[in-house]
């Protein structure tokens, strides 16, 4: 039994209707477009991130940079403390670029085509398409990983991601409809987010069940059908917590790279090689385990050495003296916060 694209758009739009989110940067089911500024925003939190772990974030940076004129104009440093926490640093790096270029080559206005939204930098496909229907009301094609999931059960696509990826966006085009295109777009969000959930999804109430090919198989958990993982490779690296009189070390990251741009401890690169000579003589200590965090693309096992140093022997380095009794407030990527538990824990169990 096929499935009956026709209905899909309206029996979902109904269900959004009445049920939809209620989102900081969402404006309410059928009402006019909403800033395409609080869109975009959102939409680059998003990205790999959860609605729970980005609602706070955008509510902060909306207040500090409440147009993109302000954040266009916010330092480099500035933007990426705010930003720490949220990981893929690369996309606060993107933000910015992207404020620099709406102010400086479109007068401070976001382009309203999705073609010209994409030319924007860091902005891609997904991004796009989701700026323009939900900002400005035009027909665009929103897939995004709940977007995947759920044309995937729809349809019931044999074919595993990524190689799917083509099938579903196809299909997702022959379900989008002309009108309400931004509700629709979210309401599919929504949609995957709530019921057609990757575990148990919620079929029992589920608006669209009668039209889903998965639900007919009777395990509509099976889609989308997933490629075996491949094992990330494993780097080691060492790290220094140079400390003195109450205060630590830390060091501005490079501009481009993992990253970049955040304040973090000194360290050695991140490779297989398991050895690393120490920056200066001083009297190190070690902690008895590394600390662990898994990148994208690599899992990382950080050795941790510790010293209390002369202040001058660090004049020569660029970075600056922080308090530890203020180390929350450094904007350190998860990684180097994992560093300072792991050692804080470890004082505070030496201390008692």
């Amino acid at each position: 039994m096929p499935v009956e694209t026709s209905s899909i758009a309206q029996r979902l739009l109904v269900h959004y209707d009445r049920h939809a989110r209620r989102l900081p940067w969402r404006a309410s089911p059928g009402a006019n477009a909403t800033d395409p500024y609080r869109v975009w925003l959102s939409e680059v939190m998003l990205q790999q991130t959860t609605v729970a772990a980005v609602i706070p974030y955008f509510l902060r940076f909306t207040e500090r940079w409440p147009t993109v004129a302000d954040l266009a104009a916010a330092e480099d440093a500035e933007l990426m403390t705010a930003w720490a926490g949220l990981g893929y640093y690369a996309r606060a790096r993107n933000l910015l670029a992207c404020a620099r270029a709406v102010v400086r080559d479109w007068n401070g206005a976001f382009p309203d085509r999705e073609a010209d939204i994409r030319t924007l930098p860091g902005v891609g496909a997904y991004t796009a398409a989701a700026v323009a229907a939900i900002a400005f009301g035009q027909r665009a094609v929103v897939v995004d990983a709940n977007v995947e999931r759920v044309v995937s059960r729809l349809f019931a696509i044999a074919t595993p991601l990524p190689a799917s990826r083509p099938e579903i966006r196809a299909f997702a085009e022959t379900i989008t409809p002309d009108a309400r295109a931004g509700d629709f777009a979210q309401a599919m969000m929504d949609l995957g987010a709530t019921i057609c959930t990757s575990r148990n999804p919620a079929c029992g109430i589920c608006p669209l069940r009668e039209d889903c090919a998965a639900f007919r198989t009777a395990d509509p958990a099976a889609f989308p059908v997933k490629a075996a993982k491949k094992a990330k490779p494993e780097r080691i690296g060492h790290v220094w917590w140079i400390t003195h009189n109450g205060k630590l070390w830390l060091e501005r990251r490079p501009a481009r790279g993992l990253l970049g741009g955040m304040r973090g401890l000194p360290g050695s690169d991140w490779s297989v090689a398991p050895n690393a000579a120490m920056p200066f003589a001083a009297q190190w200590a070690t902690l008895p385990a590394p600390v662990g965090h898994v990148f994208t693309h690599f899992a990382l096992s950080l050795a941790v050495h510790m010293a209390e140093v002369d202040s001058d022997c660090m004049t020569e380095n660029d970075g600056e003296w922080w308090p530890l009794d203020r180390i929350g407030e450094a904007g350190l990527p998860t990684l180097f916060v994992k560093v300072a538990d792991a050692v804080l824990k470890k004082d505070e169990a030496y201390a008692g």
